[in-house]
């Protein structure tokens, strides 16, 4: 009897041990867990767990607290603080009285994924570097394989020009050989070789038949004419110009791969006639936190040091005291290279274009914003430039094939009533509502 009875006992022990053990064990998905930390907590707490920002460094925070506290603490804070919890008090004092967020809305799965991702941050950024340095190993094998190429095209050159450059004198001595003088040193002594070549072969011929010289001279002058209004139109078209900018910044980082809306750096856009240059507080806004990059992408040919050096740039900037956490005041303004620049004489107006004709214009350049019909994939982009010419024939081509929007509040009361039939089945375009009159782009 005394057997069962310490069997019972033993197994209702051991049954909460592994209750409490449980408890304390933190498990989730740390990929799940990072894109949360990302999106909750970084506005606080440094992605390197090791750095204290407004909120503590968070490296060993498992270790520190159990698994139930940690999830009532990041739920409500406040709540714990409420019901007397030391810990939870000393925390709130020791960081000046600033609150924390509270995060009722994530759920105690997703708190895991979090305290998950915290727990094995090291591990995984290991496993970020040794792929870093690999791709960069194979992208400097990719650069030296480049290099003996071009070196290898370029001597190969040389050789041909130097063989090509000896036949052509021995055609010429072969030529002077054959000549009635038969003396080598004839181009040597006479200056005037070439013309008389060319006055005996073609000049004395042309003038026998005049109508042959003035076809020659008439070709001849109309192809410099094209030519010259050829290089004249092609003035201030810069199409694919990409110039250094100050500050290295990656499009494709920003707006590719963390989603970042246009809108939300070019606030100007939609209801402005420019879409304006973000200022330097745009980007403290997520940069206050984020002071290194952690990002799995990095463009061939560069390196998580120089993107972290970019980073400082902007703290150089906007006189950001990043080990402090407080502005000095001393700011040296960003001098950005314009690269989209329309003539003084031409008035383009954004809003017109992303509200009005958002829809049409997207669905005739077959794109996903009305951005990128003139940008470009500026998702896509790491260094910005200039996709299209910009040219007035560029401009008109749209504007005779884009449709109005007929949805549209303004065409349904003004032009649809006075101008032009309703007609669902007619192609109305831009055109036709004076898209192509001087005096809209030019007054």
């Amino acid at each position: 009897m005394k057997k069962i009875i310490f069997s019972i006992i033993f197994l209702f022990f051991s049954i909460n041990a592994e209750c409490v053990i449980s408890k304390d064990i933190v498990e989730g998905n740390i990929d799940n867990g990072k894109d949360l930390f990302k999106k909750n907590c970084t506005s606080c707490h440094s992605m390197d767990l090791n750095k204290k920002m407004i909120g503590p460094a968070l490296s060993g925070i498992t270790e520190k607290r159990n698994r139930e506290w940690l999830h009532k603490w990041i739920k409500d804070n406040k709540s714990l603080r409420k019901s007397g919890d030391k810990e939870a008090i000393k925390i709130y004092e020791d960081y000046k009285n600033i609150e924390m967020n509270s995060f009722l809305h994530l759920s105690n799965k997703q708190i895991d994924d979090i305290l998950f991702f915290i727990k094995n941050a090291e591990s995984s950024k290991k496993k970020e570097s040794i792929n870093n340095v690999l791709n960069e190993k194979s992208f400097i094998k990719e650069n030296v394989e480049t290099d003996f190429l071009i070196k290898l095209f370029i001597f190969f050159l040389i050789v041909i020009s130097i063989i090509t450059i000896l036949l052509l004198y021995r055609i010429y001595i072969l030529y002077i050989l054959f000549n009635k003088n038969k003396d080598i040193n004839l181009f040597f002594k006479k200056k005037d070789f070439f013309i008389k070549i060319l006055y005996k072969n073609f000049l004395k011929k042309s003038l026998k038949n005049w109508y042959l010289l003035f076809f020659f001279l008439t070709t001849f002058i109309i192809f410099n004419i094209y030519l010259i209004w050829s290089l004249l139109m092609r003035i201030d078209v810069n199409k694919g110009y990409q110039p250094e900018q100050p500050i290295y910044f990656s499009h494709k980082i920003h707006s590719g791969i963390n989603k970042i809306d246009c809108e939300y750096c070019h606030s100007n856009a939609k209801y402005g006639k420019t879409s304006g240059i973000p200022s330097a507080n745009i980007c403290m806004n997520c940069h206050i936190t984020i002071n290194e990059y952690n990002g799995d992408y990095i463009e061939n040919g560069k390196s998580k040091d120089e993107y972290d050096k970019e980073i400082k740039k902007i703290y150089y900037a906007i006189g950001w005291d990043e080990k402090n956490m407080k502005y000095t005041g001393k700011v040296h303004p960003i001098k950005w290279i314009r690269i989209h620049n329309m003539p003084d004489f031409v008035y383009f107006d954004h809003s017109q274009h992303i509200i009005s004709g958002n829809e049409p214009i997207k669905k005739f350049k077959k794109v996903k914003t009305v951005c990128n019909a003139c940008h470009g994939e500026v998702n896509e982009m790491d260094q910005i430039k200039m996709s299209n010419d910009f040219t007035m024939e560029w401009c008109l081509s749209c504007h005779r094939n884009i449709e109005i929007d007929k949805n549209n509040q303004y065409y349904k009361e003004y032009f649809f009533q006075k101008n032009i039939k309703n007609d669902k089945d007619k192609k109305n375009t831009v055109d036709m509502i004076g898209g192509t009159e001087c005096a809209k782009c030019h007054y």
